[in-house]
């Protein structure tokens, strides 16, 4: 059901380091901002989707998949230290200089085009049954953190956590990563904490599958491998 209290916003600057141009790098023959816009759409809460960044080909390639660019970004916030949080406070600020007001923030970064509609949707169910004031997508690690190890200046190896070390993988305590595909914000507190690590915070867990984020050309490759063996 459409909602005027969901604000949907995509990040997708034209400059990436590792990935060239990642946020529209071609997937199964679909650049990535589309999955993200795809998702969005059939999620069916959100009556517009916006996109931020500073790139004339990613403008255009946006608002040819329904999505709106209401501006195009400064050159300061596409360059670091700018992140994700500056550019979504800024999109924020805008839209309420024009009149429209919402109270739940989505971010959907274009790196995650495994994500589904589905993910969105039971997203939204856990932060609306819980009190937080942020949601994170996640996903367990595939090895396990706590079986790390350190090397010292001579390149002598002992572990970080000890205790821990002479367990099996499956005795260790479960440990998490968010992984950026969907990321849930309460709009009011997110203007006054100006970050999205505050809490309380609540999970949303995805399969690792799902999880892929692109950042490099071996995570495009791995995605395309597990969208052709099919995911959960």
């Amino acid at each position: 059901m459409l909602s005027e209290e969901f604000l949907c916003i995509i990040p997708a600057k034209g400059t990436s380091n590792r990935l060239k141009r990642k946020n529209i790098a071609m997937l199964n023959g679909k650049p990535l901002i589309e999955y993200a816009i795809d998702a969005a759409k059939k999620a069916d809460i959100f009556k517009e989707i916006f996109v931020s960044t500073e790139d004339d080909a990613i403008k255009r390639m946006a608002e040819n998949y329904g999505a709106i660019v209401p501006y195009m970004r400064s050159e300061e916030l596409s360059k670091d230290p700018a992140g994700v949080v500056d550019v979504c406070l800024h999109m924020i600020n805008y839209l309420e200089g024009i009149g429209k007001f919402y109270k739940t923030l989505f971010i959907l970064l274009p790196t995650s085009p495994l994500r589904t509609d589905v993910d969105i949707i039971s997203a939204l169910n856990n932060f609306a049954r819980s009190d937080a004031k942020v949601l994170m997508s996640i996903s367990e690690y595939m090895h396990t953190p706590f079986a790390a190890l350190k090397v010292d200046g001579k390149g002598y190896l002992s572990p970080y956590f000890p205790k821990l070390i002479n367990l099996k993988s499956q005795e260790m305590p479960k440990a998490y990563i968010c992984n950026g595909a969907v990321t849930i914000l309460d709009i009011t507190e997110f203007k006054m904490q100006k970050n999205y690590h505050f809490y309380p915070m609540v999970s949303y867990t995805m399969p690792w599958e799902r999880s892929i984020d692109i950042d490099n050309e071996i995570d495009l490759k791995f995605a395309e491998f597990i969208m052709k063996v099919g995911t959960k």
